[in-house]
């Protein structure tokens, strides 16, 4: 339900879309040239794949990043991938990346086509979208800079000018056409255009043109305008129109709440972005949220080396001097997209944000009617017990702030001295711990409290708080349905002496915010039981004898050739082992006596 809110809300821009799974990990990168279209062929029809099937299932939220066209959007799909290796991405982990064009570091460098893995001594400029755009692109060098394309095998074996130079493609540095100075100025021209640093080139080129053609030289003019054109061409068709380092940051404002989004650019490609809504902002202007997130978010972090802003703000001279950054309000054409991109999906988050957060007010506010409770639940927590036939019991305590998990408020409980697969017990012995420390504490108790079982388990809550002496706390029993479906559960509660069952609509807000709660609890249940039970099946007992690592573990093990033999050696046995002193071999007799 939670991830159609969201669809509705969708943009029909294009750009990228990530899957994240319950722990919020990114599962899934995908592009997109409609992101509601896409998005939602996800969600609203079967899929036969069954590797798609599977994604679904495990779909619990998505981001989106918006785009201006879709060949940026394929562009930053590939950054995304590298940067997360989402497990569903298995298709197009390839042996293939986006091509380069590079300038080798020989004495006569050559340009040439990249792909792969870079060499710190060379130079790279890209990538480009596909493999045509970097061909069509090394022909137009060629015919404006003549460096050769040559491979170095080839360029060794000249002793006379080939066909490239004959024709007007190479300046044959091979057999001492061109100085060397001159070589290297061309090359030097060549890697200031591909870095985004063309303007002095196309000017020069100009300055030519304009020349020859007072000198009515139109043949030298043309040849001249054709050059202008060819670069503005490759210009256009690269994917970095500026190589800079910079963040840029794009401020929006709907119903008081402020979305901050903040676009990371590396070497001219946008790499990730993440997005912000300042606390305590309701009623401010864009400007002064702007300035006061700015210091807060970069002091003590490393700084790129400019900060694009969509504000012009009023003490950015004393924000940039703090910062030891170039701040630009005004950006020239070549950065203008990044900032339209920035804005459009910090429109796009604000509006996810409000509908998620009207959502979870009606969800809580259902609840309360749905408890007869005087106040909203904005504070909620919920247990659960988890073990394997009783082995490695453990308890998990979920906390809700306002409709929302609290991952850092999260508790365990490792239960102890009970009667293995007893869950009264365990339910009890949680409950009690958590809430006997919070009231020792003095600290906040939450509104409401659910535990994931029926009555028995309930009662053992009610019992544990009664003997702290905790009042206020409103419990809610969640019992599974028939078959263990969601939106079958019983809500059960205990007022005055007497039970009452509450069974709600599967699309009843109120039970959507109960079973995502009880889920939540569910699985850090399940995820701390699992780790303790693996840690205890492959921990020797062995090394739970205090001066038994793992060299004397072993040392024991490969004497006596097992475990058993060791449990029934005696203490002069033991001590006969390297490294085991009798002291120790003592212990260790005892230890498995008991």
């Amino acid at each position: 339900m939670f991830v159609e809110n969201k669809l509705k809300n969708l943009t029909h821009s294009p750009g990228v879309y990530q899957m994240l799974d319950k722990q919020a990990q990114v599962i899934y990168v995908g592009k997109a040239k409609n992101l509601k279209k896409r998005l939602s062929s996800y969600f609203n029809k079967q899929h036969t794949d069954v590797k798609t099937r599977a994604l679904v299932f495990n779909i619990k939220d998505f981001e989106v990043i918006i785009t201006d066209t879709e060949t940026q959007a394929l562009l930053l799909e590939n950054e995304l991938i590298k940067q997360y290796k989402p497990r569903y991405n298995i298709l197009l982990k390839d042996s293939k990346s986006y091509p380069y064009i590079y300038i080798s570091n020989d004495k006569h460098p050559r340009v040439g086509f990249y792909r792969g893995q870079k060499n710190k001594n060379e130079q790279f400029f890209g990538p480009y979208s596909s493999a045509n755009v970097v061909r069509d692109s090394l022909l137009l060098l060629k015919k404006i800079f003549k460096v050769r394309q040559c491979t170095n095998s080839v360029y060794r074996a000249r002793s006379r000018p080939c066909l490239e130079y004959q024709i007007g493609l190479c300046s044959a540095p091979c057999v001492g056409k061109i100085s060397d100075k001159n070589y290297a100025q061309d090359v030097s021209m060549m890697a200031l255009f591909l870095n985004g640093k063309g303007r002095q080139t196309l000017d020069k080129i100009s300055n030519k043109m304009q020349r020859a053609s007072k000198n009515l030289d139109f043949d030298t003019a043309a040849h001249y305008r054709d050059q202008l054109i060819r670069l503005r061409s490759i210009q256009e068709q690269h994917s970095t129109q500026s190589m800079n380092n910079m963040d840029v940051i794009s401020i929006v404002e709907q119903q008081g709440i402020h979305a901050i989004e903040v676009l990371f650019v590396r070497s001219g490609k946008q790499i990730g972005q993440a997005c912000f809504f300042p606390k305590h902002a309701k009623g401010k202007s864009s400007q002064l949220v702007l300035s006061a997130f700015l210091p807060l978010y970069y002091l003590g972090k490393k700084m790129p080396k400019q900060l694009l802003v969509s504000e012009k703000l009023k003490d950015k001279n004393l924000i940039a001097s703090a910062l030891s950054v170039k701040i630009i309000d005004t950006p020239q054409k070549n950065k203008r997209h990044f900032l339209k991109i920035a804005t459009l999906t910090a429109v796009q988050n604000l509006k996810q944000h409000l509908s998620v957060k009207f959502t979870k007010r009606a969800q809580l506010l259902q609840l309360q009617k749905t408890l007869n409770l005087e106040s909203l639940p904005n504070y909620m927590e919920c247990f659960d017990i988890s073990h394997t036939m009783g082995e490695a019991t453990t308890a998990s305590c979920v906390v809700f702030a306002k409709g929302l998990p609290k991952v850092q408020q999260y508790r365990q409980f490792n239960i102890k001295n009970i009667t293995p697969g007893d869950d009264y017990a365990a339910m009890n012995q949680a409950v009690y711990r958590r809430y006997s420390r919070l009231f020792q504490d003095h600290k906040p108790l939450p509104n409401v409290v659910f535990i994931d079982g029926g009555l028995g388990q309930l009662n053992q809550a009610i019992m544990a708080l009664d003997s702290i002496g905790v009042e206020g706390i409103v419990l809610v029993g969640v019992a599974k349905g028939e078959g263990h479906k969601t939106g079958l559960e019983t809500l059960i509660l205990i007022e005055d002496g007497k039970v009452k069952k509450i069974n709600l609509s599967p699309y009843n807000q109120a039970l959507m915010l109960v079973n995502h709660i009880r889920d939540e609890a569910h699985r850090f249940a399940i995820k701390n039981h699992r780790k303790k039970r693996n840690k205890k099946r492959t921990t020797s007992p062995l090394e739970a004898i205090q001066g038994v690592g793992e060299m004397r573990r072993a040392a024991l093990l490969n004497y006596f050739g097992g475990l058993q033999e060791v449990q029934k050696a005696n203490i002069d046995e033991i001590a006969k082992v390297n490294g085991i002193s009798q002291q120790l071999a003592t212990k260790i007799a005892k230890s498995f006596r008991q």
